[in-house]
């Protein structure tokens, strides 16, 4: 879920939650692998009944993973997929149900969001394969060294979308799998394997939370059943506190902060493409090997206890003095439903809100008077009281601009600290040797002119092989500096050296560029700024402020129900880039009905066409391809060629905001039927 930051959050504020799982590694006995007998017990100390995996986050990691080379065909991919669920089987043991949901049709309220994502992946695929040939011309000029280029077709991970062939050979794939594990495996002879692909509709992991609701509901549940999901996004956390099941587990790959990726373009690690110098090569083994390859590692995994951060959670919530009997099932749920104002898949985080700024605490302290004052919860299965709502808002609108100057003086101090560690790093890396013959250094004004260079290439290769890493930048560029005035006179004021000129030179090239912020949050006037900006209208334009609200809070109610009923309406959705402010939250009471009911979400075909940009079209009919790249279809303007990317304040693209048009369904449709 686009919840940035909350599991980093969760983890160092209940750190308990989390700890490390045991894997039993198989063996090797005269050379054959022997397997691991998973019916044994359990070496996490805990047996689990009912493992679900969301299976669109081991899909992608498996087939274009980000740490090691990608496998080099779609056998190869179903191969890893394979290998993933087998290690997650092994940890897991489950003895009674193995659930594996894919993502099918989403809801339109999640489409806004594929759409965005896919529409990103496109462009900067395209954007990788050109920087990659650039640099890779760039380090051969230089006279670097780089493996040859395999020429094979680059994968498209938009494939991985209900309606595509690559997701029903992955169906096909999954059921044989099943059924060889099934025959060949005892510990999966007593497991009830359901599988449900991308040709049923919903999200993965709802349709898990459609299954574990319906469960309980049978009359012969077992209420102590210990359930396991697997996967990484942040919801899943929210999503398991939802069911209120007391022995609920989520498993996913612990993350490691800077960990070693390699370059796109060499595959050694230690830098980034753009400051590729190519390889190495060396003799190493029976064939030639690169140096200062990514080492081969496996993924460790963590569980996350969802039982313990109740208890965690019981102890902060707790209210005393309340007039009514305090129900901590109720607070949960409110406290579930309060995270989705920092941000979720289906609704803009509200601008004032910032996880990484004690967001979730201050509403948690808020909530506590509101719940005094009011004399109740702010949900009730999965329906919202809009009044206690709009208290908490009004409380966080009366903040908001002391919240907004705090987070520039923050963001202010952050620099500080960033320029002067550089400097203190710079400092560190003088060069530890002394360059002789024309690279000797010289007293100013020792020397009229410098020497000629006689075999650049050679002078070149000496430097960066004496000075090495960082050093190797600076050698190149004061050879480059040479032999641009090797036939000036330096005794001239062109020649002179500026010593505040070069002292500031060097301050600025230690900050990066800043993005423009032409809303400037922190200075007043802020208001009416965020809206002309974001909305092109004025802040005096009372009846479309009062519209943002108004789909705002009908997507606060369509999430929670979403999260505890279901999906109340395949139709709805925010219809903005952008969410409003707190203090906009007024008399909200009756903002809200209910939803369009018997709705009827897209058909696989209809969701690609709603979420593809042009470049993904290969995947669709080819009647249908035309619509998004001929100048006369009526829908062409669903599918720019290029968009802008709005940061938002923020500092790297993904964290931005992509403004591309919301695409209308009954002309999609309209448009779909000439054909």
């Amino acid at each position: 879920m686009g919840v940035p930051a909350f599991f980093r959050w969760l983890s160092r504020k209940y750190s308990s939650i989390i700890v490390h799982c045991v894997e039993e590694k198989s063996k090797e006995c005269n050379g054959v692998r022997v397997p691991i007998d998973t019916t044994r017990p359990n070496p996490n100390e805990v047996e689990f009944d009912n493992l679900y995996l969301d299976m669109n986050g081991i899909i992608h990691p498996c087939t274009h993973p980000e740490d090691k080379p990608a496998p080099k065909n779609e056998d190869e991919m179903m191969v890893a997929i394979f290998e993933y669920i087998d290690r997650l089987f092994n940890i897991v043991r489950p003895r009674r149900v193995l659930y594996m949901a894919i993502d099918g049709v989403a809801p339109r309220a999640k489409m806004n969001q594929q759409r965005s994502r896919r529409f990103r992946a496109s462009k900067e695929g395209v954007e990788l394969v050109e920087e990659k040939q650039r640099m890779r011309e760039e380090v051969i000029q230089r006279g670097g060294y780089l493996p040859p280029d395999e020429i094979k077709e680059r994968f498209d991970s938009n494939c991985i979308t209900p309606g595509t062939e690559f997701m029903d050979n992955l169906a096909k794939c999954l059921r044989y799998y099943v059924a060889d594990r099934l025959s060949n495996d005892p510990g999966w002879r007593n497991v009830t394997v359901i599988l449900s692909d991308a040709s049923v509709p919903g999200e993965g992991e709802h349709k898990i939370m459609d299954y574990i609701r319906r469960q309980r509901a049978q009359p012969n549940h077992d209420p102590n059943t210990h359930h396991c999901l697997c996967g990484a996004d942040a919801d899943l956390i929210m999503l398991g506190l939802a069911t209120h099941e007391p022995n609920f587990t989520i498993i996913r790959e612990e993350f490691k902060p800077n960990k070693p990726r390699p370059c796109a373009l060499c595959g050694q690690v230690g830098h980034e493409i753009k400051d590729c110098q190519g390889v190495a090569r060396e003799k190493q083994g029976e064939h030639d090997q690169f140096a200062d390859t990514l080492p081969a590692s496996e993924q460790e995994f963590i569980f996350i206890r969802l039982c313990v951060l109740r208890e965690y959670l019981e102890r902060e919530l707790t209210m005393a003095s309340l007039p009514f009997p305090f129900d901590f099932e109720r607070s949960v749920d409110d406290w579930v439903f309060m995270c989705f104002f920092v941000g979720n898949d289906f609704l803009p985080h509200l601008p004032s809100l910032e996880i990484r700024e004690g967001a979730i605490d201050r509403l948690v302290n808020i909530y506590k008077d509101v719940v005094h004052k009011t004399g109740g919860y702010l949900t009730e299965n999965g329906f919202v009281n809009l009044e206690r709502v709009e208290l908490i808002m009004q409380a966080v609108g009366v903040a908001e601009d002391n919240i907004f100057k705090k987070r520039k003086e923050d963001d202010e101090g952050f620099k500080r600290r960033m320029k002067e560690k550089k400097k203190r790093m710079k400092a560190e890396q003088r060069p530890s040797f002394m360059p002789g013959g024309q690279f000797a250094p010289h007293a100013l004004g020792g020397r009229d002119r410098p020497q000629a260079v006689q075999n650049a290439r050679h002078a070149a290769f000496d430097m960066r092989m004496q000075g090495r890493d960082q050093q190797n930048k600076d050698a190149a560029q004061s050879l480059k500096a040479m032999m641009r005035n090797g036939n000036q006179s330096s005794a001239g004021p062109s020649g002179a050296l500026d010593g505040k000129g070069m002292k500031r030179k060097a301050d600025d090239s230690d900050s990066e560029p800043e993005p423009e912020d032409n809303v400037r949050l922190w200075e007043e006037g802020w208001k009416q700024r965020y809206y002309k900006n974001k909305f092109d209208v004025d802040v005096t334009d009372e009846a479309f402020r009062r519209k943002v609200v108004r789909s705002y809070v009908e997507g606060l109610c369509w999430v929670l129900r979403y999260y505890y009923q279901g999906c109340a309406s395949w139709k709805w959705y925010f219809p903005f880039h952008y969410a409003p402010f707190a203090s906009d939250f007024k008399d909200i009471k009756d903002l809200f009905t209910e939803f369009e009911t018997d709705t009827k979400p897209f058909k696989p075909l209809e969701q690609l066409m709603g979420v593809f940009p042009a470049a993904s079209g290969n995947f669709l009919p080819e009647t249908w391809r035309v619509l998004m790249s001929d100048p006369d279809s009526s829908i062409i303007d669903f599918y720019p060629d290029d968009f802008a990317l709005d940061l938002n304040g923020k500092k790297y693209a993904w964290q931005g905001v992509a403004l591309l048009p919301f695409v209308d369904e009954r002309r999609l449709r309209a448009a779909l039927e000439e054909v």
